[in-house]
This record gives structure tokens, sequence and C-alpha cells, in this order.
């Protein structure tokens, strides 16, 4: 039992009070229950559908749990203590109340990794080395994560037999092994029916988009407009100022002129840059413009632009250039993905022509839609002669929300949107 002096005070902590998208899980405590821990260390981790979150210690003093893994964590909700002694008698060692096991027994390095108590009992329990697994950590600094060691684990029972699986049930408790060895899956027996390959866990990520994504096309009316751009102007521009920009250490990329192109777009049409309140509008003044950023099968997340209308084309490409290097490298941070106002979804770079439609990034009130660039015959007027010309085209969506906004506002919105993409080297 720790001694504590009988001066002593208790500092909380807390999850973060501003969060972005749904709500947020305790997904793991990075020291146990009992530590010491010092000022500004992580101490515990939040995952929300966009971002893992690093909470830190507000002092100096002895870790007391409060919340307990997998549990929601509603914004400012009390996660767990700091207890500190003004005399500094403490006991400093480690509460033997901890419900988590020691480091994997087959793995004498495992100490080295900055593990939390989940993954270390997970690694035990299905006998992974840390320092092999460690290569595949996706979280802060490249620590290890449970879904890493989940993946880890996923593969290994799909290379041992492609008829096999590892079911990982993950439900409002620590994911612990199935008692009994695991089976591997039969063909269905139902005459015709189809035949079963393997069961993939959702990843938390996977099940919060999900939800995410639900709940707006239950709550708004999905309504979308297709316009088309021609890229010729931007294009031209890219090709006189990639090396300019390059030279200041920006990558200049299309993305920054569709982004700058919204700002202006929200000129024409301000109530796309807004929220709908039950008995109001709510247009905002500054346009944080998110860009869907794809982490693979793991799922999406959006960084945003945060007042873009206050950004030149340089500022927003450098901008852009860091949150897209930080989510690539899962160093985002809370503020990263918040407050975001006005949502873009390249969905172009994966080859798709149109996708209709794009769900709101709730709740916000539309979203803009890029598809693939291609060269496509268009017929342009020459001298009072109309041609055919052979132009790099691509198809631009804007999905509103039907309550805020109806045909007109976002007509608008893309035709200035088009406006100012091919009229670039006259306004840009």
């Amino acid at each position: 039992m720790n001694d504590m002096s009988i001066n002593s005070k208790t500092m909380d902590i807390t999850a973060p009070v501003q969060q972005e998208g749904t709500k947020a899980v305790l997904r793991s405590w990075l020291k146990s229950d009992g530590d010491v821990v010092v000022k500004d260390e992580p101490v515990v981790e939040l995952e929300t559908d966009k971002v893992v979150v690093e909470v830190c210690a507000p002092c100096d003093g002895i870790l007391r749990y409060v919340m307990a893994v997998d549990t929601d964590a509603a914004p400012g909700a009390l996660l767990g203590h700091v207890e500190t002694s003004l005399t500094a008698n403490v006991d400093e060692r480690p509460s033997t109340a901890v419900s988590s096991k020691p480091e994997a027994t087959n793995s004498s390095n495992a100490g080295d990794y900055r593990l939390s108590p989940s993954v270390r009992r997970l690694l035990a329990e299905h006998e992974l080395d840390a320092a092999t697994v460690s290569i595949r950590g996706t979280g802060r600094g490249g620590r290890l994560t449970r879904q890493d060691v989940l993946d880890v684990i996923a593969e290994q029972a799909d290379s041992a037999s492609n008829a096999s699986i590892k079911t990982v049930v993950e439900k409002n408790q620590a994911i612990t092994p199935d008692p009994e060895p695991v089976k591997a899956i039969q063909p269905s027996s139902t005459a015709g029916g189809p035949k079963v390959a393997s069961l993939i866990p959702h990843s938390s990520m996977r099940r919060k988009i999900a939800e995410h994504m639900q709940k707006s096309v239950t709550v708004a009316p999905h309504v979308t407009s297709v316009f088309e751009v021609d890229f010729s102007a931007i294009i031209a521009h890219r090709k006189r100022n990639k090396e300019i920009f390059a030279k200041q250490g920006v990558n200049l990329t299309f993305t920054a002129y569709f982004i700058a192109a919204c700002v202006e777009a929200m000129k024409a049409s301000p109530e796309v840059n807004s929220r709908w309140h039950a008995d109001h509008l709510e247009i905002f003044r500054d346009v944080n413009i998110g860009v869907g950023a794809s982490l693979g099968d793991k799922g999406l997340i959006v960084p945003v632009i945060h007042q873009a209308q206050d950004l030149s084309l340089m500022g927003i490409a450098a901008r852009l250039q860091d949150v897209t290097e930080a989510a690539r490298n899962g160093k985002l941070k809370p503020a990263d993905v918040q407050g975001g106002t006005f949502t873009i979804s390249n969905h172009g770079v994966s080859g798709s022509l149109f996708a209709s439609p794009i769900i709101i990034n709730q709740p916000q009130s539309a979203i803009l839609g890029i598809g693939a660039l291609e060269k496509r015959v268009v017929v342009r007027e020459v001298e009072g002669i109309d041609t055919f010309q052979a132009r790099p085209m691509a198809y631009v969506s804007l999905t509103i929300d039907h309550r805020v906004l109806d045909g007109s506002q976002t007509n608008a919105w893309l035709s200035r949107f088009v406006e100012v993409l091919q009229t670039w080297s006259l306004t840009g």
C-alpha cells in the first residue's frame, strides 16, 4: 500500500473538452495504476474515429485510475488522478493491485518499447515478441498499439491455413484469448450457399466511421449536383510555379488549388459554410476545410486547413503538406482534425470518375467531391467556329444537406468554384 503524507493533493486527468467527430473511447493506459509519473508524460490513450489522442499527467506524482479501458470518454470526463505529496513522502513502488500482466515472457527486451498494459497483455497471451512486432508500430513515435498487435495476430492466423481464422471479439472489456483452440472455418453446409473465406474483426476506427456515416444519412437529406471542370489553367499555373514552391520546401498540389477555389466559392453561397440547428442556421466566417486522407484498410482521417480564407496559395500548400505528412505518419494532433466547416473528398486519386452521394461530414452542411482527371474531347468555340479539343477534365460534385441548401445555392457555389479554377491565370 502506498504511503502518502497527510500533506497531499490530487490533480485530475480529464478527456479533452474539444473533441471532433464521434465519442472517444479510453483505449489504453500507458502507465500502471500506482506508477510514479512526471508532468507532461503521456499516461492514457483515447481513440476516436479520426485520431488517437495521448493525455498527459498534469503534475508529478502517483497515477490512479478512475476510468476503465474500453469505456466511452465524454469531453471533460474524469479519466484518473495524480496524487502528489507536498513533502515528497511517497513510496514509489507500483501498486500490487494492477490487473495487467507483465511484459511478454518470451521477449527479454519487451520493456524497451514503452508498451501500454493492454498491449503487453495481448503480446503475452498470444506469445508474441515485441521486438518482432514493433516494426509495425503506428502509434505516436512509432509505438506499438493494440490494433497493430491485432493485425499481426490476424495475419498469422491467416497464413497458418487458408481456411483458418483468428476471430477476435472485442466488446466493452479487455480482449482475452479464446480458451478453445482456433478452428478452421468450414464451407457452408447449406446447399448452394456461399463458402466462407475468412472473418475480419472490425477495428474501433471502422466501427466509429460506420456510426458517423449512418448518423449523417439519417439526419440529413442528401442531394448532389454535378459540374465538370477544365484543369488547363491550373495545370499551366502549376507548371510555371511548382519549382518556385519547391525551393521553399513546399509541394504545390492540385488540392491546394481546390481549397483556394472553395474559399472563393463560399463568397457566392455563404450558406455552404454553415451548420444546421433546430431554430437557426449558423454561418461561419472562418473557412476551415477538411481534406479526406485514406489510411488504407484502417479507414479515413480528415485533417483540417484552418482559416483558409486568410491564406495564400503558398500558405495553403504548406499547411496541406504538413497535415498530410502528419496523417501518413500517425502524428496528427487533436487540433489538426477539429473545427472543420467544410470537407473535400478527392476520390479521383484512386480512379473514380464520379461518386454519389458522398456522405456529408456531420455537422457540416456540404461536401465537395473531385473525380479523376482525364483527357476528354470537348467542344470549344474559336473565332465563332465550334472546334473539338482534347482537354484535361474532371467531374466535381457538391453534396448538400437539403435542410440547409437549395439547388440555386448549390449551383451558384459550384459555378463559382469551376470559374475560379478555369480562369486561374487571371485570378490566381
